[in-house]
């Protein structure tokens, strides 16, 4: 049975769930034990503290995060122990200077602990929080730390969140909105604008639609996330 609003509970329980745990260990799944010794959390370790502009001046524009310098490969280590290969290729490229390698590692894992918990939940919830970007870097968590939750990548790459789609983003097949909100609505178009299926839902049950070859553009308002039908392939 489905329920509405299911799938932003279970992704808000689960945090809650970690945080009362203290989950900064491994997620159980093989080479995502953290290295030995104390562990900063990563907001703590990401987030100095800065004073406000003054008056009458323009506060600086924050710096993307793929702008600020990395950390060498090379010379990721940890304060004590050490990291394993696969958690190293994970930290690559993604250790700003002067952090804690160990903090950034705790986000992936805690993003682990978060499918893992929510695929024992219900298995569409999990993909739908990797669709929606509720789990967010999935992908490359996924593929160091705990592999054993990749098809669930796999699939959450086939979906669509809400949003408009356009062109080559729209791909024809069969897709559900397994956990829709009942504000639910939703729109296919093909060329010239041309109306070729629309709907809305307010009972927050699972609804199905079919993308066909024709479709220029599909968009999707308060559906949360549309998951593919496994003949989508």
């Amino acid at each position: 049975m489905r329920y509405p609003f299911l799938a932003g509970a279970a992704v808000a329980l689960a945090t809650a769930v970690l945080a009362a745990c203290g989950s900064s260990g491994g997620s159980g799944d093989g080479g995502t034990e953290a290295a030995a010794g104390s562990k900063p959390s990563a907001a703590a370790s990401a987030t100095p503290s800065v004073a406000g502009p003054a008056a009458g001046t323009t506060a600086p524009k924050p710096q993307r995060s793929s702008d600020v310098p990395k950390v060498p490969a090379g010379e990721i280590t940890p304060a004590t122990g050490s990291f394993t290969e696969k958690q190293k290729e994970y930290l690559t490229d993604r250790v700003p200077e002067g952090m804690d390698p160990a903090a950034v590692l705790q986000t992936g894992q805690e993003t682990c602990d978060r499918l893992r918990y929510l695929v024992k939940a219900d298995r569409d919830i999990a993909v739908g929080a990797i669709v929606s970007g509720e789990v967010a870097d999935a992908k490359p968590a996924v593929a160091h730390l705990c592999p054993r939750h990749q098809d669930l990548v796999d699939e959450a790459a086939l979906g669509y969140a809400d949003g408009t789609y356009e062109g080559s983003k729209v791909r024809p097949g069969r897709y559900r909105a397994a956990s829709p909100t009942t504000a639910c609505s939703w729109q296919l178009t093909g060329a010239g604008g041309k109306e070729l299926d629309s709907g809305s839902s307010a009972t927050g049950k699972q609804v199905e639609i079919t993308v066909p070859g024709s479709a220029r553009t599909f968009t999707s308002t308060g559906c949360y996330a549309w998951l593919p039908r496994g003949e989508n392939g």
